[in-house]
């Protein structure tokens, strides 16, 4: 009992005191001086969460105001349909009455206006207003349904509501108006999620750096090494199609606010992360002036242009969001900032400045806020190439990795540093010429614009200087001729092709024109026949790799062309804004014709490149910008349906941004193809033929050979009519080194293999020895013979050794495995019909080599079906069986599936 009872009696003290505090906070919810008229409603209004709430706030007199507000808060509750208003600051009127105008609009219509007394609100401390006296106001108003101008419960639950909140305080007799301030309403929900959204984009960033670096720092051979770079997915690419999606914000148009939560996700591909020391530090430089913690006369954005400035503040701050009592009523966790200096007035959608607002950061502060982290990021760069260089020989030092592991990249690690760098340019170059020519538009401080002119100078004389001079090392043995051709435009299967009238009659082809426009071709006549092309010229690779690796043969050229786009489509986002029409336009137009180019020349020699930079990336150019001519002000369409419309853009970046993520997956799956293109097993094994294909396009595309398109057919072929297909046979034309044929032997098991050379004419032949077991003797015999080697080959057997085959050129270390590797012969087999073939691991067979021209071209499904019959001579074909390892006397193994690191591209 006495227990229960000390029970009974300590919750009916609890219950005290909770009916205490409850009337002791709804006696003290009432103005500074006056009496509360609604406590109940108050206290719901601090205890839930309304259904629209404003942000931050801002002056919308520019600055003009006379009142001093360091708090600024509105809200509308749907389920009691209230309207709640919260207002703190000072003035600097002297004994003045007031009347306040508050009107809510939302989606571009007004959809609350009504003017209110604060004497018949029983706010005592503007009825009148003090100078310099604090005062504190808060007023609720139930609404109608008409009243508040019906808007649609789904506003409530999409994202990002368009809506703001707008204050008006006149003064005096006359009525003047001495106050304006406006916030912009928002429900909660939003599709700005930098925080979480950048990372993730980062990581795929990431991904595709490592996945490039690694294709161009693998190898021994040049040439073979861009052949794999060029596959890999472009870092251009991946940067230029996050930068699109930021950009398509630079655009003088008025943007629905979702859009502008969206582009905040992509900010920090332009160089816009961000830093709150950064922002204070930049203000001062870029001519940014005001005041945090309150707005005032002093105005929230003053740009300092070298005229002479009046402050006027007309009030000091009384208090911020943090100096509520916890146990206040007026505490509430919904509400606004007075809005940082140099952003604009919240609520205002239109430009470039409010995506930048969007992140907090001033219009007059881009260009210097993007330069700082560009120059980060060229630091990041270096770093990362030299820390790379050291841990492999920190690695290789310690034998934790094979001493010749990327032997190519530790001796010339300094060259692949500065191909980073520039590389690095080139990828910044569209977003700093944008920035810099926005700063010349809206002037700012001196310093700023001292900046960007320099900047502006050096890198685009930089750029073109060094795209200029490429270009020249590599037509300077020639001569341009500008030659006149027709472009005919005809149906194909599924759409309407364009192929070049010259194309139609080299090859005699039978085309349906639709039409046809006459076209002018500039070509490059080069003086010397033998001078290697450009992907084979590994002088030029060297010195403009970071330029031209990725595009085809013969359009090593496009990347002057596209520096050139870049530079036209900045000037026209950055410094066009005067004349939105002008600029929205301009750059539709110009995306259009991009796109036209692109896919007539289709430069890159990779697909995924292809499908990403030309197709998805130009076509999500063109709808961007074409459906942001609906934001034109001066078509003033419905905000309702701006934004639908901004929705569908959403959709269209998104899916862009999900090709890309998927793209770069792939890329890095290609890559480890090639970072394992020297070893024969490959896991998992169900990916291996898929690696075989893999490598058997990469090498067709290295040669860029122009090939007819589909359903177009020679008017030779149907006059010759169908011709019987030839007798499989084969002929060798050239053999080159291997390793040699004990590698693959065993101690328990020796085959021995033969191979008879009749040297009766020109007539020579193979055929296949049977194999048996031999003792270790007859097996030594077997290594040591010379029986299978031309006669002036015999007596240079017994000197061959690895350091002799290794180039001293290609490799720093002649000792390496790798190196080693590398002796031995290797047989290349080119069928008469055009086709050729090579043996499993370049068909090892002891012997020497007489011909030093080798086809690097191979086939490998040439050993799908060793069933076959092929008839095999040197100038004379006679019906033999389909060679196989057997027949070189080699143990049989799997299907091929590596692509020799010495073959080259054949071009």
């Amino acid at each position: 009992m006495a227990t229960w009872s000390g029970q009974r009696t300590r919750l009916t003290m609890f219950l005290h005191i909770i009916l205490f505090t409850s009337l002791s906070r709804a006696a003290k919810v009432m103005f500074t001086t006056g009496t509360d008229v609604d406590g109940v409603t108050r206290e719901l209004a601090a205890n839930r969460y309304p259904a629209l709430y404003t942000g931050d706030y801002g002056d919308c007199m520019g600055g003009n105001s006379l009142f001093s507000i360091s708090k600024f808060d509105a809200a509308y509750y749907a389920d009691n349909m209230t309207i709640v208003l919260h207002m703190d600051g000072t003035s600097s009127l002297r004994n003045e009455s007031l009347m306040m105008r508050i009107a809510v609009d939302a989606y571009g219509e007004n959809r609350f206006d009504k003017i209110v007394n604060p004497c018949n609100l029983n706010i005592a401390s503007l009825c009148p207003v003090l100078p310099d006296v604090p005062f504190r106001a808060w007023v609720e108003i139930r609404v109608g349904p008409q009243q508040i101008g019906g808007i649609p419960d789904i506003a409530y639950e999409i994202p990002d509501f368009e809506g703001t909140t707008r204050v008006q305080i006149f003064a005096g007799s006359g009525q003047q108006e001495a106050g304006c301030f406006q916030a912009a309403m928002q429900n909660g929900k939003s599709l700005s999620h930098a925080y979480v959204i950048a990372p993730f984009m980062g990581l795929f960033t990431m991904v595709a750096i490592i996945a490039s670096f690694s294709t161009a720092a693998y190898g021994i051979s040049v040439p073979h090494m861009r052949m794999h770079h060029a596959h890999s997915l472009s870092v251009f690419i991946v940067f230029e199609t996050f930068q699109t999606i930021f950009f398509s914000g630079a655009l003088s148009v008025k943007w629905p606010s979702i859009l502008v939560a969206w582009w905040s996700n992509f900010a920090w591909s332009a160089g816009f992360i961000y830093a709150p020391p950064f922002v204070q530090s930049i203000n001062s430089f870029a001519g940014v002036q005001g005041k945090l913690g309150h707005v005032d006369g002093s105005g929230p954005m003053i740009i300092n242009r070298g005229e002479h400035l009046v402050d006027k503040i007309y009030g000091r701050s009384l208090m911020t969001r943090g100096s509520f009592n916890a146990t206040d009523p007026w505490r509430y966790e919904w509400g606004g900032d007075p809005v940082a200096p140099g952003l604009p007035l919240p609520g205002t959608w239109s430009g470039f400045p409010a995506t930048l607002a969007a992140i907090g950061i001033p219009a007059a502060d881009a260009f210097v806020f993007g330069l700082l982290w560009f120059l980060i990021v060229v630091a990041l760069v270096m770093f990362a190439v030299i820390g790379v260089k050291i841990l492999f020989e920190g690695l290789a030092k310690a034998r934790l990795v094979k001493e010749d592991r990327l032997a190519y990249f530790r001796s010339y690690w300094v060259g692949f540093l500065g191909h980073a760098l520039l590389r690095t340019l080139v990828i910044g170059f569209f977003m700093l010429m944008t920035l810099a020519i926005f700063q010349f538009k809206i002037r700012g401080s001196v310093g700023a614009i001292a900046v960007a002119a320099v900047v502006f100078f050096v890198v685009l004389m930089g750029v073109t200087s060094l795209v200029a001079y490429g270009v020249w090392c590599r037509t300077r043995h020639g001569t341009f001729t500008i030659t006149k051709d027709r472009a005919v435009f005809y149906r194909s299967t599924w759409r309407v092709s364009i192929i070049l009238e010259t194309r139609i009659k080299e090859l005699n082809l039978e085309v349906k024109p639709i039409l046809s426009i006459p076209v002018y071709r500039l070509r490059h006549n080069n003086h010397d026949d033998d001078y290697p092309t450009v992907h084979l010229d590994q002088l030029y690779v060297k010195r403009f790799a970071w330029l031209t690796a990725r595009y085809r043969r013969t359009r090593w050229w496009f990347f002057a062309y596209y520096i050139t786009y870049s530079f036209v489509r900045a000037a026209f986002i950055g410094g066009a804004g005067d004349v939105p029409l002008v600029q929205v336009y301009g750059v539709l137009a110009l995306d259009i014709v991009n796109l036209a180019i692109s896919v007539i020349s289709k430069p890159f020699e990779g697909t995924r490149n292809t499908a990403m930079g030309v197709w998805i990336l130009g076509l999500c150019k063109i709808l961007t910008t074409g459906i942001s001519i609906a934001f034109l002000p001066q078509l003033k369409v419905n905000r309702i349906i701006t934004t639908a419309l901004g929705v569908i853009i959403i959709v269209i970046q998104g899916f862009t941004t999900v090709a890309l993520i998927i793209l770069i997956i792939l890329s890095a799956l290609s890559s480890r193809f090639s970072l394992l293109r020297n070893q024969e097993e490959f896991t998992p094994r169900w990916l291996d033929k898929v690696r075989i294909r893999y490598f058997e396009k990469m090498q067709t595309k290295a040669q860029d050979r122009w090939k007819p398109p589909r359903g177009l057919v020679s008017k030779d072929d149907e006059i010759k009519g169908p011709t019987t297909l030839p007798s499989p046979h084969f002929s060798v034309t050239g053999v080159r080194r291997g390793s040699k044929i004990e590698d693959d032997f065993d101690g328990s098991t020796v085959h021995n293999s033969q191979q008879s050379v009749r040297e009766k004419g020109s007539d020579q032949s193979l055929t296949e020895q049977p194999r048996g077991r031999h003792s270790q003797a007859g097996s030594a015999r077997s290594r040591l013979s010379t029986g299978s080697l031309p006669r002036t080959g015999r007596a240079s057997r017994m000197s061959w050794s690895s350091r002799e085959c290794a180039d001293p050129a290609l490799l720093e270390r002649p000792d390496s495995t790798l190196a080693k590797r590398l002796s031995g012969i290797t047989f290349t087999v080119t069928p008469d019909d055009g086709s050729s073939m090579m043996t499993r691991d370049n068909a090892r067979v002891s012997g020497e080599s007489t011909t030093s021209h080798v086809r690097p071209q191979a086939s490998y499904r040439s050993f799908r079906s060793q069933s076959t019959s092929r008839a095999s001579s040197i100038h004379e074909k006679a019906s033999t069986p389909t060679p196989t390892r057997e027949t070189f006397g080699l143990p049989a193994l799997t299907r091929p599936s590596t692509l020799p690191e010495a073959a080259e591209p054949d071009e």
